[in-house]
This record gives C-alpha cells, structure tokens and sequence, in this order.
C-alpha cells in the first residue's frame, strides 16, 4: 500500500522516515514508491516460529545473526524490511546501528499478508536475487515456500516437504508443516 502520491528518491525516502510523525511506523522503499509495513498476527505468528527454529539453528551453529521486521537493509537503492533475515558474520561481523543496514542478508524470509501487492513482491525478490541474498517467500494461504536462489530455478516446498538452509545455513532443516503448525 503506497503511501505517497508521487515517486520520491530514496534520499527524499530517508528524509520521511526520519520525520517524528513517522517514528513508530515502519517503511519500505520500493521502485520509488514509499510503502506502509502492515502486517498481521497470522503472518507475525508465522516470521516468529522461523525465527525461533533459526535461532535454535544458530545456538548450535555461530555464523551469524538474525534480525526481525524491525530490521531493515539497503537492497539496490531501495529500502527493505523482511520479516525475517540472516546475515552471516563472513558478511558483517556485527549487526548495524543503522535503521537500514548496507549488507544485504544472506537469506531474506518474506511472510504474505493481505496487505502485500503481488508486484512489489515480484520487485523485491528480483532486487534481493541481485544482491546475492536467497530469499523465502512463505504463503500462509496455500502452506508453500517459494525458494529463490540467486542463478538457480525457484524452487516451491509444500507442506508435506522439508525446507533445507543450503550453502546458507549448512545442515539446516525445517519441516514445512511446522512453520504452520497451530
């Protein structure tokens, strides 16, 4: 959901974020357009439990850090706040103080919600495969993971399958059917 009437630049995008009126509302910047975070609890619940089995993940095995849909990065120009990212220490060691960081993540985790429009998805998918980040959109509606890997056909993981971390997170599994679990 757009929120402005005209394309801005992202330096005119990061002026507006930094306005006080704008303080306790989170912003993407997609294809110069300003767009609202508005999410949903089914979806929030759904980013949480991959957050905690990434977690888990990540106790056992130290490469890196995750952030949640407070985190936002700086993909080709734009803005972006995934639900869930990991960025691996070989790519930052620390995590930025910046509200959105210049590393792009590693794996970027996107939850559909209603409020999501279908070409921004489109946009940002393309802009993270760019950037070299693996991203998993996940559809609460049909219980499927899109998988897209940068050079690689985008795979699609149903419920009844297991998600698997690659060359990202080595060794990680995740039964689908879990990330919907009730």
């Amino acid at each position: 959901m757009a929120v402005q009437s005209k394309p801005m630049t992202v330096e005119e995008f990061d002026r507006f974020v930094a306005l006080p009126e704008n303080a306790e509302r989170l912003f993407e910047y997609i294809g110069g357009e300003v767009v609202q975070v508005v999410s949903n609890q089914r979806s929030s619940r759904i980013a949480a439990r991959i957050i905690g089995f990434l977690f888990a993940y990540l106790q056992q095995h130290d490469i890196g850090f995750l952030t949640s849909s407070d985190g936002g990065y700086q993909i080709a120009g734009e803005r972006y706040i995934p639900d869930v990212a990991f960025v691996s220490r070989s790519r930052q060691a620390e995590p930025s103080d910046q509200a959105y960081g210049p590393v792009p993540p590693d794996l970027a985790v996107e939850v559909l919600s209603p409020s999501d429009d279908p070409h921004d998805v489109r946009v940002k998918v393309g802009n993270y495969l760019a950037a070299g980040t693996v991203v998993w959109v996940i559809d609460p509606e049909r219980k499927l993971v899109e998988v897209y890997a940068p050079g690689q056909p985008v795979r699609k993981v149903g419920v009844d399958s297991v998600l698997d971390g690659g060359e990202v997170l080595p060794g990680f599994t995740l039964a689908v059917k879990d990330i919907f679990a009730a």
